[in-house]
């Protein structure tokens, strides 16, 4: 019979569509297994074949367990409010809805062709009203929850005690008090401002020139008033748990390393001439005494006032170039070191002695204090530094038998290891710690400095508050009003949610405000008292929707409550979450920051959302480079005999493995692949590719093989003349069994492409022998299932089923049948192999002896000679000697 994927594959679709044959129903008797895919924005471009192999392998995982018993949750939606759509609704006047429900059902329809195995009844869209009511939900939650630095947790606001003197002065004052101890918090912060499109620009919207990507103009700092979240309370949380997750290493290290937790002590530095002190931050408090100038950032707030009035002009021109810099930029190792002096002195607290001020780029607010001390002579870029502006470097560590040890005290060369302490005594301060260890060193420093009132031991962590606002039109609305009187409220859950306006126009107000300003009647609410309010103008990032769609998933239909209680112990934590690495630190890092403040709640069970991660990798395409460097479009490509060539002037080009690009005309439509190949064909190569975590490229040519293997088993297992009756031959049994544990076992590690292979062999085998009975070739279509399901329905449907192999029990393996009862030997002639020959492992040894010498090929090798011995280790080998 003829492989007719064409007919086949959307007969499966409907069948399952119509019989909603993957539902979840939530059966707390059975075992459960939550199967959970990074769901996608829906853009306008649709699928690419990247998209569908972290899909495919889940989907493959879910059939499997079903088929397991378990009850499987294997949903998926849309992370659907985005920029783009914004941009459109900028540049057309079409509604981001509108845009976003179309891209979601092409997103669906392609997903549906794949044969992905979801349960649609539950689908979420972060733009659903239904849906973002709980976000504004938990935000509300968040607005009403404080942290408990010695519980280690979040607690209501309800339950903050309010100290005696903040209460004798007023209410302004508790409510100041409340503001400043909640986890969600107005503030003003800075943020990149592009005056021509007028809207904030994200770090990685801004070029290193100071220039808007998108429109090429130049951006500044600007401060707006933002909603912002105090996700460093949750730093020793976030880094404990990290330490009972099945997650790759790379991510907990770039998680760990984002939150950046450090030990040291922050200083207190005394300013000549001023009443104020310049707080820093350092690891190394044990380095004082080699301090020789510290550095404030440019947006520290003691700058105008450290400034005298003879450097006011050059600062205020390098704090307006610095305006224009990234943060990324800022702090790039290798650029030009660039400064500027204050004018002012601090007082080195540990020997008394003056020290220059000076402000620096690279120093940012977001870590630390915003100041620093530096120790030129032991860091790289403070020596640089003062080498590049001639300031002091005094050595505080000996570097012993070090070659280049001269030019190291001398100041001359920098050292970055540890070694004896020198020149780090004061007579007037009484500190002393020349000759002692980096421990006690570092023990010494801080216990003087807490003695004296001028410092203190300090855990600091490089996690900063999250900026959780954007001067959008297109993200949830914060369910938020702001009196006339300065009171500011929260919308009551009754009348949640708060949905957006409809706009004629989608550009932001001039002032940096959303295009939401522009919604009047929207914007403008009165009380019943005749009090006057604005609501928030502001929405919600995009991060905001995806922090919790797992939890959704769970009761998706739940008007009443965010989700069942029930349902969420039993569902909860999520088993496998599959995605790329790209999000392996924020979105991960928020979804779990949010998890932790609902279960300090007691809103859910348990205190990590997600027990097993794995990162697939990326499928790259083939493109082409010219000689320069420059890359050539694969449109203008020919190819003659295996080599490239640019078709218009004919410059032979190197071919090379890249990211898909719309520019390189190299993206993979999946839709192109169905339409050619089959659904059941897109899905076995993109498993078969290679390790599913590997990056790899993708070749038509594989996709062709698959397509052949899935043809000649269908031809041979479809054509009912080959199924027989009987007994199996037990060479084909064997081969069976083996092949359902590789294939079981390859599942369940998630290495796909090593269980193709086995279905592989198989395949061959069956052929080769021309008959399998009845029960090989179901059990068969139930192994093939999980990466070809069309296929697999289609052949148990040819066998007389009647209903979908789907929930049909895996098939249980013989282990008898993996026991060998023959060895394959290596038989030698004088210790040199010469043939191989399968006997029987309970063979007697005078039997194996003469099946040796009667075998044809042994004739060869005796030529007249006479055997003298055969030396035979059973299950290893036989040696015959001749002589």
């Amino acid at each position: 019979m003829d492989y007719n994927f064409a007919e086949i594959e959307p007969k499966w679709q409907k069948y399952w569509e119509e019989n909603k044959t993957f539902k979840t129903t939530d059966d707390f008797s059975k075992p459960k297994y939550y199967i959970l895919d990074m769901f996608p924005y829906p853009s306008g471009a649709g699928l690419h074949v990247g998209h569908p192999e972290g899909y495919t392998a889940t989907d493959i995982l879910s059939r499997y367990k079903r088929m397991k018993g378990f009850n499987v949750l294997h949903p998926m939606g849309y992370d659907a409010f985005g920029l783009p759509a914004e941009q459109y609704a900028m540049q057309t006047g079409t509604h981001p809805a509108v845009t976003t429900q179309k891209n979601c059902d092409n997103f669906r329809r392609q997903i549906k062709s794949i044969g992905l195995s979801y349960d649609w009844d539950r689908e979420v869209n972060t733009t659903d009203p239904k849906y973002f009511k709980w976000t504004q939900w938990i935000f509300k939650q968040l607005y009403n929850t404080w942290f408990d630095a010695e519980q280690q947790k979040g607690r209501p606001i309800s339950e903050l005690s309010i100290p005696d003197e903040i209460k004798t002065e007023g209410t302004e004052a508790v409510t100041n008090y409340i503001g400043k101890k909640r986890l969600a918090y107005y503030d003003n912060a800075q943020v990149w401002w592009c005056d021509s499109c007028k809207t904030v620009c994200a770090n990685e919207e801004v070029l290193t020139d100071g220039a808007h990507e998108k429109c090429g103009n130049q951006v500044i700092r600007k401060n707006l008033k933002q909603w912002l979240l105090r996700i460093q309370h949750y730093s020793e949380r976030l880094l404990d748990g990290l330490e009972g997750l099945d997650w790759p290493a790379g991510v907990k290290d770039m998680q760990r390393n984002w939150i950046g937790k450090s030990t040291g002590a922050e200083v207190d530095f005394e300013i000549e001439g001023l009443n104020e002190k310049l707080r820093v931050y350092t690891t190394r408090p044990d380095t004082l005494f080699g301090a020789t100038y510290m550095v404030i950032a440019p947006e520290h707030k003691l700058v105008d006032a450290i400034v005298t009035s003879d450097k006011k002009e050059a600062v205020e021109k390098y704090l307006k170039a610095a305006a224009l810099k990234s943060d990324l930029d800022r702090t790039d190792l290798a650029k030009e070191k660039t400064g500027v002096f204050t004018g002012r002195y601090a007082i080195n607290p540990v020997n008394r002695q003056l020290i220059p001020i000076w402000v620096a780029d690279y120093v940012l607010m977001g870590y630390g204090t915003g100041a620093i001390m530096a120790v030129p002579a032991h860091d790289t870029r403070d020596f640089e530094f003062a080498k590049e502006f001639n300031i002091p470097i005094v050595c505080i560590l000996d570097p012993k038998d070090v070659e280049g040890r001269a030019e190291i005290l001398a100041g001359n060369k920098y050292w970055t290891e540890d070694g004896v302490y020198i020149n780090s005594a004061s007579d007037e301060t009484g500190l002393k710690i020349n000759g002692l260890n980096k421990s006690e060193g570092i023990k010494k420093t801080v216990e003087w400095l807490e003695s004296k009132n001028i410092g203190k031991a300090t855990t600091n962590y490089k996690l900063r508050d999250w900026l959780f606002s954007r001067q959008r039109y297109w993200g949830e609305p914060f369910p938020v009003i702001h009196w006339e009187d300065g009171e500011v409220t929260l919308v009551e859950d009754e009348n949640l949610p708060l949905e957006l306006p409809a706009l004629e126009k989608y550009t932001p107000g001039e002032s940096g405000e959303s295009p939401l300003v522009n919604a009047e009647e929207w914007l403008i609410v009165t009380d019943k008292n005749g009090r006057k309010g604005r609501r928030e103008t502001n929405t919600m990032p995009q991060w905001a929707g995806s922090c919790w769609y797992y939890l959704r998933y769970i009761d998706p239909m739940n008007e009443k409550s965010i989700f069942d209680v029930k349902k969420e112990q039993y569902w909860m934590p999520v088993d496998l979450y599959v995605g790329g690495a790209e999000h392996a630190v924020l979105h991960l890092l928020y979804s779990r920051f949010w998890h932790k403040v609902l279960f300090d709640l007691g809103i859910v069970s348990t205190d990590e959302p997600f027990q097993k991660l794995f990162n697939q990798g990326m499928i790259l395409a083939f493109a082409y480079e010219a000689a320069n460097g420059a890359k050539v479009s694969s449109d203008l490509v020919e190819d003659k005999n295996g080599k490239y060539f640019h078709a218009e002037t004919g410059e032979e080009l190197k071919q090379i493995v890249a990211k898909m690009s719309k520019s390189l005309k190299n993206v993979v439509n999946p839709d192109d692949v169905i339409h050619k190949y089959g659904a059941d064909s897109l899905r076995l190569y993109e498993m078969f590719m290679g390790p599913l975590d590997e990056r790899k490229p993708w070749a038509e040519n594989g996709v062709k093989g698959v397509f052949n293997f899935l043809t000649r088993a269908y031809r041979f297992f479809a054509d009912t003349s080959n199924i027989v009756d009987g007994v199996e031959d037990m060479e084909v049994a064997k081969l069976l069994h083996q092949t359902i544990q590789k294939v079981e076992f390859d599942i369940e590690h998630l290495k796909f492409n090593t269980g193709i292979s086995a279905l592989m062999i198989f395949n061959n085998l069956a052929i080769k022998k021309g008959k399998v009975t009845k029960n090989t070739a179901e059990t068969y279509a139930k192994i093939l299932s999980p990466y070809a399901p069309h296929v697999a329905e289609e052949l148990w449907e040819l066998y007389g089923h009647k209903l979908t192999l789907a929930y049909e029990p895996w098939p249980a393996v013989d282990e008898s049948l993996l026991v060998e009862n023959t060895f394959d030997y290596p038989v030698s002639f004088n210790g040199k192999t010469r043939f191989m020959k399968e006997l029987a492992l309970d063979m007697p040894l005078p039997e194996m002896e003469s099946a040796v010498l009667a075998d044809e090929r042994t004739a060869k090798w005796l030529e007249g000679k006479q055997v003298r011995k055969i030396i035979i280790v059973p299950g290893r080998i036989i040696n015959v000697v001749i002589g």
